[in-house]
């Protein structure tokens, strides 16, 4: 009975490392669907940032989504202090690509109210 969980929960981690990959592709190429879209449209830069920000979303949510299939695996695959630090290192670094991608699509720091990341410009 508790192998069965086990692999049960080793099959949902798969599904959610699967979804968050797809999410990430199906993010790319809808941002690049519209990027095309939109070239006679909008000035490039102005194509290019709209661009970015979609990108940057669809990355973001697929991290999130890694993270969650990261702690399922811990739990059920390998459950010792090893993996644990190695979950602690993957949501660390998954964490700082977030907040640069916030950086990089807001303009701010997700810790910063939206006015302060415009005050500096």
């Amino acid at each position: 009975m508790i192998e069965e969980t086990l692999h049960l929960l080793e099959l949902a981690g798969e599904a959610v490392n699967l979804f968050a990959v797809a999410l990430i592709i199906a993010g790319f190429m809808l941002a690049a669907m519209r990027y095309l879209l939109q070239l006679r449209t909008l000035t490039v830069e102005e194509n290019f940032t709209g661009f970015k920000v979609e990108l940057g979303g669809a990355l973001t949510l697929g991290l999130e989504v890694l993270i969650i299939a990261d702690v399922i695996e811990t739990i059920t695959v390998d459950p010792s202090f090893a993996s644990l630090q190695i979950l602690a290192f993957l949501v660390v670094i998954r964490t700082l690509l977030g907040w640069t991608l916030c950086l990089e699509i807001e303009g701010r720091w997700p810790w910063q109210s939206t006015n302060e990341g415009k005050q500096d410009e």
